[in-house]
């Protein structure tokens, strides 16, 4: 299983949306450098008010860019960034991959997926009913999050727009994915 990386984003201040960068270096143990959530523990705002010591799952946030297409069929104008992320791509079912999958990130770098971006108010405060969008349900009735995947960086390297994505999925049984 493979993709592509479309757009890479970072912002070292606290905002909802990242701008687009011509690259990113991401730092291991630590996350993208200079972003504002890069750190060994949570830089989640709501986080580190509840315990600032935990570990920081949060890391680097990947979305799939099949996310923006499916919201612009509903009337949703979203580019990358905007929603937050670190890493978008795109070929990949990210919100299937089970925990634990490394993800191969242009030549050097690898992440390791933690869980799922819980969606927060902000998505409505970006865009009008976008919430709704970005949650659904799944085939029995179950709510399923659809904006992204959370990772921590195992090995660092300098990640850009065309880069390859290699999936290599944990040994089995698999977990699914819960929110981080």
């Amino acid at each position: 299983m493979s993709g592509t990386i479309t757009a890479v984003s970072s912002n070292g201040t606290y905002s909802f949306s990242k701008p687009n960068r011509e690259s990113v270096t991401l730092v291991a143990g630590l996350g993208v450098e200079g972003d504002v959530h890069a750190g060994a523990t949570v830089r989640h705002r709501f986080r580190m008010a509840k315990d600032p010591a935990q570990p920081n799952l949060r890391q680097v946030h990947l979305m799939h860019e099949e996310l923006f297409d499916e919201v612009r069929a509903a009337g949703f104008e979203v580019a990358a960034g905007q929603l937050g992320e670190n890493v978008t791509t795109r070929g990949i079912d990210l919100l299937n991959l089970p925990t634990g999958t490394r993800l191969h990130l242009g030549d050097e770098a690898v992440v390791e997926v933690t869980g799922l971006r819980n969606p927060c108010a902000q998505i409505d405060g970006f865009r009008k009913g976008l919430m709704k969008q970005v949650v659904g349900r799944d085939a029995g009735g179950a709510v399923r999050f659809k904006s992204g995947i959370m990772s921590v960086v195992l090995t660092g390297g300098v990640v850009r727009p065309g880069d390859p994505v290699r999936v290599e999925l944990p040994d089995g049984p698999h977990t699914p994915l819960t929110i981080v």
